[in-house]
């Protein structure tokens, strides 16, 4: 079988190239057309001689994702639907900042985990993405850009839990923050997790990156209602784990928290999640509920989201209320489906 490239670090491509005959500094050329110049052929080398060319076009393959369409939201949010070799789908979301812009990346096709406010929940899980095919959510967002030097903020947390594909979301991650890859900063890249507590603890020994938690309740009964996964690792174990993650100097684990009608959004949720999360280097991000069609639950009322956010505040947390992005073309926060119509 052909190595795919893009899934390939340095190390790999380099044996991969000595292995085939060819110079081992032939690798990192490849992998700089691949990953600096986003070259989605071998034609495009052209620096390579043509004779080598036709070889790495028999030995090897660079997969490249099918984009199906893209839609822009009024704010400027652009949404792709990619089509995966075996006719499944997945989305990326392109996120303008005020300097600069953030990929919001799938890791798997569907999603198993269940949470009850996000759509990608209801496809259930389909498959887990390869590295290359997270990696090239990345070179096909870059190609469409103006001036892709702007993306400079890549997040985990499009369709799928990233650590139930943990092997192929590190191997991916590392290649984005390799010199040799695609040379993001590790402090700019960010993983979202529902609460994998085994490799949340692995994690913090395999690679350094932001660690974002998707919690949206501060005790097991309300957490264990909107996340199933509660169940198997409830609070205490996970807070533990969180405790323990390796911080570097100044950095926070984010909280993210999804604001609910009448059912996290009490002044007696706030103060839970005062409890729980007292003595961490925390940082929470209030986000009210995206809702989708056929949702059967809202987003609290202005008025009681502040009400919420005070609460953190006067017990001395950073409380930042998010505003969502691409809700128009159900590109926020659980809204990605990966459907095609």
């Amino acid at each position: 079988m052909k190595p795919d490239l893009i899934g390939l670090d340095a190390h790999e491509i380099k044996k991969w190239a000595v292995g085939l005959g060819i110079d081992a500094y032939r690798g990192r050329q490849i992998q700089h057309w691949l990953f600096k110049r986003l070259a989605s052929s071998f034609e495009e080398m052209t620096d390579l001689s043509k004779s080598l060319r036709t070889l790495l076009k028999e030995k090897a393959n660079i997969s490249t994702l099918e984009k199906i369409k893209s839609l822009v939201s009024e704010d400027g949010t652009e949404k792709y639907l990619f089509r995966l070799s075996d006719g499944y789908y997945i989305e990326s979301v392109l996120i303008p900042e005020r300097d600069h812009f953030t990929l919001c990346v799938s890791s798997q096709a569907g999603c198993a985990m269940g949470c009850r406010f996000c759509l990608t929940a209801k496809q259930g899980l389909k498959r887990d993405l390869t590295p290359s095919e997270i990696i090239d959510q990345v070179i096909q967002a870059r190609k469409s850009m103006d001036d892709p030097d702007r993306m400079t903020n890549i997040v985990l947390m499009g369709m799928g839990e990233p650590l139930a594909n943990y092997d192929a979301v590190v191997k991916a991650i590392g290649i984005l923050i390799s010199e040799d890859g695609m040379n993001f900063s590790h402090r700019k890249v960010t993983l979202s997790t529902c609460g994998l507590v085994p490799q949340i603890k692995k994690m913090g020994q395999d690679i350094t990156v932001n660690l974002a938690i998707s919690l949206n309740a501060g005790d097991d009964k309300t957490r264990n209602f909107l996340m199933p996964i509660n169940k198997k690792y409830p609070l205490n174990s996970l807070i533990s784990a969180c405790r323990d993650f390796p911080l570097p100097n100044r950095r926070m684990i984010t909280f993210e928290y999804i604001l609910i009608e009448g059912i996290n959004d009490r002044d007696e949720d706030a103060l839970n999640l005062c409890s729980l999360l007292s003595g961490l280097r925390a940082k929470i991000n209030l986000i009210p509920l995206n809702p989708y069609p056929e949702s059967q639950m809202s987003p609290p009322p202005m008025e009681r989201i502040l009400q919420f956010q005070e609460i953190l505040i006067k017990n001395h947390f950073t409380a930042i209320i998010r505003k969502s992005k691409g809700r128009d073309i159900l590109a926020a926060c659980g809204q990605l489906s990966g459907t095609y119509s």
